[in-house]
């Protein structure tokens, strides 16, 4: 049963003493040597110390990649233990270095469905978080390659680290994934999909409209070779060809079928957050129309309430139904 703690700043979140989570955290390979140790002697030292079950992907690739698993309690033990592992290989690297400490960064990789919740409406999440545990702490607005999750970056030291980390911990178990996610893997450069198309979000299933793309012939949700934007691309070409077909062929009857087949749909998302579904210049607001084949109109903000927070923005979003579908899965792995 999960405990409710008071963050320095006096607001609460909750502590999950006996529930299991697994985060990923990227690092360079040269940095990953002096956590494994000789022999794995050092990486066995820390899954005793912290209690967390800790893995670290092969060295075929520049980039590795560190899995732990455990208790928030473990894991922030876990990831306190290596940063002070990661200093040394700095401190080595530095040699007489008398100066002070330059800080450190992990790099958790999380789904981007989750990333909103990280920073909260008005940033007042991330902004407590930056606060309780003195570390340094930003979320990026693109995704990793071929994948839904994005890098969020913490800097510090171990200590302020850890103590963000747990607190990011925190912030995932309150707010499971929204929908099934495609995992970043450096290995492979056109990574596949999930191996189910369906998510489990707590017992709730979710099914993931890119996965059934592949209905349209362009491969089945387990190929591992294809890149899933260039998949959801072709399907958006598809998608777009039958509605232009459906304009197109004329007679009465057929227009009625393309005004049947059209539908509306509105969603909301925080004006915050808003930035990253419209992109530089509209870059991602237009992929998103192009990807989809879907009309995708986003209304004017109308400022703040009168107890300064920010209003949702609306977005409508006119199409078929599998466009509708791939435009707002594409809106919500962008929050």
């Amino acid at each position: 049963m999960e405990n409710v703690q008071q963050s320095s700043n006096g607001s609460s979140f909750n502590d999950y003493n006996d529930v299991n989570l697994t985060i990923r955290i990227l690092f360079h390979g040269r940095e990953v040597g002096n956590v494994i140790g000789k022999g794995g002697e050092t990486v066995k030292n820390i899954r005793d110390q912290s209690g967390a079950r800790v893995l670290i992907s092969d060295g075929s690739t520049p980039e590795r990649i560190v899995t732990i698993t455990g208790t928030t309690n473990a894991i922030c033990k876990a990831t306190e233990l290596i940063g002070l592992k990661v200093e040394e290989f700095f401190e080595r690297q530095n040699g007489d270095w008398n100066g002070p400490k330059a800080p450190l960064t992990f790099k958790l990789i999380v789904p981007a469905s989750q990333c909103g919740f990280i920073i909260g409406k008005g940033g007042c999440k991330i902004k407590e978080i930056r606060e309780s545990s003195g570390a340094a702490i930003q979320v990026a607005s693109d995704m990793l390659p071929n994948s839904t999750e994005r890098l969020v970056s913490i800097t510090g030291t171990t200590g302020t680290i850890s103590q963000c980390v747990y607190q990011v911990c925190n912030v995932l178990l309150d707010s499971p994934p929204r929908s099934a996610t495609i995992p970043y893997d450096p290995r492979s450069k056109t990574s596949g999909f999930a191996s189910s198309a369906v998510g489990n979000d707590f017992g709730r299933q979710r099914t993931n409209p890119l996965a059934s793309l592949a209905a349209l012939g362009l491969g089945t949700a387990s190929t591992g070779g294809i890149n899933p934007a260039a998949l959801a691309a072709l399907a958006g070409s598809q998608l777009r060809t039958g509605n232009r077909q459906n304009r197109n062929s004329g007679g009465e009857h057929k227009n009625q079928n393309s005004n049947s087949n059209t539908e509306t749909i509105s969603m909301t998302v925080p004006n915050d957050l808003i930035g990253c579904v419209i992109g530089r210049r509209g870059s991602k607001i237009a992929e998103i129309r192009q990807i989809s084949g879907a009309l995708v109109h986003i209304a004017k903000g109308e400022g703040t309430h009168e107890n300064g927070e920010n209003e949702d923005r609306h977005i409508t979003i006119t199409g078929n139904k599998d466009s509708i579908s791939v435009a707002k899965y594409l809106i919500e792995m962008r929050q």
